[in-house]
C-alpha cells in the first residue's frame, strides 16, 4: 500500500483576516485617542473658568484697595501722576461722568468700595473703574498685560504638551496593539497552511476564518466554536479563544479605568457647577454662602489635581516612563522623616516608631519609598478614630527590609483585601468621599514596590486594625557604608 503524502500548497496571496485585524486596531486606537482628549478637554475648560475667575477676583479687589486709599488721601493731583507708572495700577482725574458698565457678574462684588464703579475692561491689557470721590470722577486702571501674558504663555505650553502626548501615545497605543494582536497574524498564516492540507476539511477552515472576521472591539467577549472532528483546528481554536480572553480582559480593564477616572473628575465639576450657581444667586448679598463657596470651589480644584497627578503617574508606569533612580539610604532614617511630617501635620493623633539603632540600608528611589511611607501613614489615620494609635515598623531580615504601618481602626473585610490594591477600589464609599480618597493611592503603591522587586503582605480584621508591611529587597554590602 503507498504511503500517503500530504502536499503544501503555497498560503494564498490575501490574509483572510486582513479585514478584521486591521478594524480591530483601528476601533481600539480611536477609541483611546479620543477618551484621553475627552479628559483633557474637560481639563482645559475647568483651568480656562477657574484663571478667567481669578483674573476678574484679582483685578476687582485691586481696585477696590486703591479705590479705599483715594478715599483716605483723596484724588491725586496730576504732577502724582508720574510717580505711579512704575506700578501696576494708575490713578487719573476725569473731566467727564464716569462711563462703562456695572460689574459684569454680580457675585464679583466683593467690595463695598467699588460697589457703585462703572467698568471697563479688556482681560488681555487693562481692568478699570471710574467712579466719583467727593464729587471729582476719577478713575483706577489696573494693568493686566503681565499676568494674561503669563497665562497664555502657561496655556500655550499646557496645550502643546497635550499634543505631544496625544501623539506620543497614538502611536505608542498602535505599536502596543499591533504587537499583541500579532499571535493572531501568525494563527492566520497557520490556518492558511491548514488550508492547503488535503485531508482538512475545506468548509470547517472556511468556518474558522469567518468566526476571526466577526471578532472585533466590540465582540472582543465572541468566542470560536467549532465542532471536535479535527484535532488540529481543535487546539489552534482553543488557543485563539484563550488568547482572546486576555485581551478582553485587559481592554475591559482599560475602559473601566477611563470610565472610573470621568466619573472622579465629574463629581468635582458638579460641586463647582453647583457653588457658582449659589454665588450667582446669593454669594452678592451673603457673605457667608461667598465664603463658603470660595472654599468649596477650592477644596474640589485641589481635589482634581491631586487625581490629575495621580493619573499621570499611573498612566507614566503603564507606559514605563516614569522614572526611577535607586541611591543607597538608611531606611530608618527616611521612616524619621516620614514619622516626624505626620506628628506636624496631625498634631492630635499618636504615633508610635518602632526601629532599633542599627542601620537598615537599601537601594531604590527615595522619593518613591517616601510616598509609599505616606500614603500608608495617611490611610491609617483616615481610617482610625481620633485616639487611636498608629505603629510605624521598620525591621530587617535575610536579604530584605521590611516596613510596617499598622494602625486601631475600622478594618477591611475579608472580601475586600485580594481588591484593595485595584484602581478606583474603595472599602467605604461615603467615607473615602469625606476624607478625600481617590482610590488610586494603593495602586500607586503597590506599583512602586512592585518595580522594586518588592511586595506587600496585609493582614486586617474588621473592628480591630489592619497592618501593613510592604518589603524590599536590602542593600548588597558594597553599598551598605555609602547608605550611612
Amino acid at each position: 500500500m503507498p504511503k500517503r503524502r500530504h502536499r503544501f500548497q503555497a498560503p494564498p496571496a490575501q490574509d483572510p483576516l486582513h479585514g478584521a485585524r486591521s478594524s480591530l486596531v483601528f476601533r481600539l486606537n480611536f477609541g483611546f485617542f479620543f477618551r484621553q482628549l475627552g479628559i483633557f478637554f474637560v481639563m482645559d475648560l475647568l483651568l480656562v473658568i477657574m484663571a478667567t475667575t481669578g483674573l476678574f477676583l484679582w483685578a476687582e479687589n485691586r481696585c477696590a484697595d486703591v479705590v479705599a486709599l483715594v478715599d483716605v488721601r483723596g484724588v491725586p493731583t496730576a504732577d502724582a501722576i508720574p510717580w505711579m507708572e512704575a506700578s501696576d495700577y494708575s490713578i487719573t482725574p476725569l473731566d467727564r461722568e464716569p462711563q462703562g458698565v456695572p460689574v459684569p457678574f454680580d457675585w464679583l462684588r466683593i467690595r463695598r468700595e467699588t460697589a457703585d464703579a462703572l467698568h471697563q475692561y479688556d482681560l488681555m491689557q487693562y481692568y478699570s473703574v471710574e467712579l466719583k470721590s467727593a464729587g471729582q470722577p476719577y478713575a483706577v486702571t489696573v494693568d493686566l498685560t503681565g499676568v494674561s501674558g503669563a497665562l497664555c504663555w502657561a496655556g500655550a505650553v499646557l496645550l502643546i504638551c497635550q499634543g505631544l502626548s496625544l501623539l506620543t501615545n497614538l502611536f505608542r497605543n498602535n505599536r502596543s496593539i499591533h504587537k499583541v494582536l500579532k499571535p493572531i497574524q501568525d494563527l492566520a498564516a497557520t490556518a492558511a497552511r491548514l488550508n492547503s492540507m488535503t485531508h482538512m476539511s475545506r468548509q470547517q477552515l472556511e468556518a474558522l476564518a469567518g468566526e476571526l472576521e466577526k471578532i472585533n472591539a466590540k465582540h472582543l467577549d465572541s468566542r470560536i466554536d467549532l465542532p471536535a472532528t479535527q484535532k488540529e483546528l481543535r487546539a489552534l481554536a482553543q488557543a485563539i479563544n484563550a488568547m482572546l480572553d486576555r485581551i478582553n480582559k485587559a481592554y475591559s480593564a482599560q475602559m473601566r479605568f477611563v470610565s472610573d477616572a470621568s466619573h472622579e473628575l465629574r463629581t468635582p465639576i458638579a460641586v463647582i457647577q453647583g457653588y457658582a450657581a449659589l454665588l450667582d444667586r446669593w454669594g452678592k448679598d451673603d457673605p457667608e454662602a461667598l465664603q463658603e463657596s470660595i472654599h468649596a470651589i477650592r477644596s474640589e480644584a485641589k481635589a482634581m489635581e491631586e487625581l490629575v497627578e495621580q493619573l499621570l503617574f499611573l498612566a507614566r508606569g503603564d507606559n514605563d516612563t516614569q522614572p526611577v533612580k535607586p541611591v543607597a539610604f538608611d531606611l530608618t532614617v527616611l521612616a524619621g522623616e516620614v514619622l516626624r511630617e505626620e506628628e506636624m501635620i496631625h498634631q492630635d493623633r499618636v504615633f508610635l516608631p518602632r526601629w532599633g539603632e542599627a542601620p537598615i540600608p537599601v537601594r531604590a528611589d527615595q522619593g518613591l519609598i517616601k510616598q509609599v511611607m505616606r500614603i500608608l501613614m495617611d490611610n491609617s489615620v483616615k481610617y482610625s478614630p481620633p485616639d487611636g494609635r498608629v505603629y510605624l515598623r521598620v525591621t530587617a531580615q535575610e536579604g530584605y527590609a521590611r516596613v510596617t504601618v499598622q494602625d486601631e481602626g475600622m478594618g477591611i473585610a475579608p472580601q475586600g483585601i485580594p481588591h484593595i490594591f485595584d484602581r478606583f477600589y474603595r472599602t467605604d464609599q461615603s467615607r473615602d468621599r469625606r476624607t478625600g480618597g481617590t482610590g488610586l493611592g494603593l495602586s500607586i503603591a503597590k506599583w512602586i514596590v512592585d518595580r522594586h522587586g518588592g511586595w506587600f503582605e496585609v493582614v486586617s480584621r474588621e473592628g480591630v486594625g489592619t497592618r501593613i508591611s510592604f518589603l524590599l529587597p536590602s542593600a548588597p554590602a558594597s553599598t551598605e557604608e555609602e547608605a550611612l
